[in-house]
């Protein structure tokens, strides 16, 4: 891969805003090479610049993120199959508050803090929290992509004049 291949590479797996050097390095480059590459994905919106403890660093951009999930979900599965995923996502979710005797994930996190459980407990509904977690965010991505799914199509298809199908 070349410096600036790396440095998308590093940027796609950021968890937290991160300083230009430290993206440098880890990609293995200087970081003039790092901060011409992450100023150019900051104008394809790509990444969102910021400062940590004083020092310019960059993140990825929250909302491209999500655009791009929920057209990724889009290009991938048909209306069906999507409603058929929305259907088992909720069927889990609902399965754990039956489980758990709670109504939702805030209700099962005051009983987290609230109960008196053994460290083995307490691994095992974090990892239940975690497993919620992923599910709410699951069903945020395709109740979106439902909700999209006929724009993304009609402006996805070449026969369509996009600027009048947005007007």
């Amino acid at each position: 891969m070349s410096g600036r291949e790396r440095i998308r590479y590093v940027v796609e797996l950021l968890e937290e805003p991160t300083p230009v050097q430290e993206i440098a390095d880890r990609a293995n480059v200087s970081r003039t090479t790092a901060d011409d590459e992450l100023q150019r994905l900051q104008s394809d919106d790509w990444v969102t610049e910021t400062t940590v403890n004083g020092t310019k660093a960059y993140d990825l951009n929250p909302v491209r993120m999500l655009f791009d999930e929920v057209t990724n979900l889009i290009e991938k599965h048909s209306r069906d199959e999507l409603e058929s995923q929305l259907t088992d996502l909720k069927q889990e979710q609902e399965e754990l508050a039956d489980e758990y005797a709670v109504q939702s994930l805030n209700e099962f996190r005051e009983q987290f803090a609230a109960d008196e459980l053994s460290a083995d407990e307490l691994r095992e509904r974090r990892n239940v929290i975690a497993t919620w977690e992923s599910i709410n965010t699951e069903l945020g991505l395709v109740k979106h992509a439902l909700q999209l799914y006929g724009d993304v199509v009609e402006l996805s298809s070449p026969k369509t004049d996009s600027h009048s199908a947005l007007v």
